[in-house]
């Protein structure tokens, strides 16, 4: 078989187990945040049938109700019945959560980086959101799917979910849909084929329409032909298991470090939305075309020990000057980037699911293009 010049980007919906384990970190974190601003929080979760593990290290002024958290983002992603893998509740909840060590506190109390680490952000000019087209596609239609099936609308459907965009760049300038696959848990006792045909008609039509992409692509369905077994039961679950599906889809580097469940003073998370800031006014002010950056740090130490930028070759003006608009304009230390973006307030279980990255339903900071004029004033 030949290959056009395409890429595929992959998503998962909230039901999905690892996503379970994201949302229930992240919905821990928020909890924390809202009674002490300054909570340090990396909170882990294992899911597996009817059984959920929540651990981690957390220092903080909160009172907080672990297993009563759970149990809430359990029932409200629709996790009501054992069939479907685990049951809000009546599943068994462990809970092994300690403070942070003092080793690492050490670091952080001197207003430095929390940990090293290596993080990258991204921005692309090919859609509106300064997003890659895969991913965002990808990420709609499992939205898409889980608020039909929240509905009662999409009949059957489980909350377990996938989906896949392969889209051909032959022609960059206008690309086009070659497959778009989902998988979707469903009930035992369904109509195969209406479930097929609401799919591609409600679900894969109608996305492709809204990105105004061609309709005649490639339509996979369940492809090993049902998808009962699903939910924690057919797979377990871990907190910061889908870290492509969270950032740009495999469209960019990512460093390695996943972001639920983590607080602001950890740079896995806020160094991210930081590059991806920094990307995302770049080619909006027209620097270039795409913009990928690299930012590293070392435990401790407030300035990053490098700053990387790429642009593939798509700069207006030489990536030096771009470089030197971004260290003259946008703030790296890890205590600064958090008052920059506001990362001490509860924000982050809304983003742990649907991708933390191109969120233009939720108002974030790392989203603001409020640095483009200043940027501009460097294409002169």
């Amino acid at each position: 078989m030949k290959y056009p010049k395409v890429f595929t980007s992959e998503s998962v919906s909230e039901g999905h187990p690892d996503k379970i384990c994201d949302q229930i970190s992240d919905a821990i974190l928020d909890a924390c945040l809202a009674q002490d601003p300054y909570s340090r929080v990396a909170c882990e979760c294992y899911v597996t049938t009817n059984h959920l593990i929540i651990g981690g290290e957390i220092t903080t002024k909160a009172q907080i109700d672990y297993r009563a958290i759970a149990r809430k983002v359990l029932r409200d992603i629709g996790y009501t019945n054992k069939k479907y893998g685990i049951d809000a509740d009546s599943c068994k909840i462990d809970v092994y959560v300690k403070h942070q060590s003092l080793d690492i506190a050490r670091g952080v109390d001197a207003q430095g980086a929390g940990d090293q680490g290596i993080m990258f952000g991204y921005a692309t000019d090919e859609t509106k959101g300064y997003m890659p087209l895969p991913i965002v596609m990808a990420h709609k239609l499992v939205r898409v799917a889980s608020a039909l099936r929240k509905s009662g609308e999409f009949k059957w459907a489980r909350p377990d979910m996938k989906s896949q965009v392969t889209v051909d760049y032959s022609h960059p300038l206008s690309p086009r849909l070659v497959t778009v696959c989902m998988s979707i848990q469903h009930d035992p006792n369904y109509k195969k084929r209406e479930f097929k045909k609401f799919i591609k008609e409600k679900i894969m039509i109608e996305v492709a329409k809204s990105f105004d992409m061609n309709t005649d692509f490639k339509v996979e369905i369940n492809p090993t032909g049902k998808f009962v077994i699903g939910g924690p039961k057919g797979d377990v679950g871990l907190t910061g298991r889908k870290i492509i599906v969270d950032t740009y889809g495999g469209s960019a580097r990512h460093g390695g470090g996943a972001f639920s469940g983590k607080d602001c003073t950890k740079v896995d998370r806020s160094a991210a939305y930081m590059a991806r800031y920094i990307a995302k006014n770049v080619v909006a002010a027209g620097l270039a075309k795409k913009c990928e950056i690299q930012l590293a740090y070392v435990i401790g130490k407030a300035d990053p020990v490098s700053v990387m930028i790429d642009t593939f070759n798509t700069h207006v003006i030489p990536e030096e000057k771009i470089l030197q608009a971004i260290l003259e304009n946008f703030s790296l230390k890890p205590q600064e980037i958090i008052q920059q973006l506001e990362l001490r307030k509860p924000q982050f279980q809304q983003l742990a699911s649907y991708g933390h990255i191109g969120r233009h339903d939720i108002n974030v900071r790392w989203e603001a293009l409020d640095k483009v004029e200043i940027l501009k004033t460097y294409l002169q």
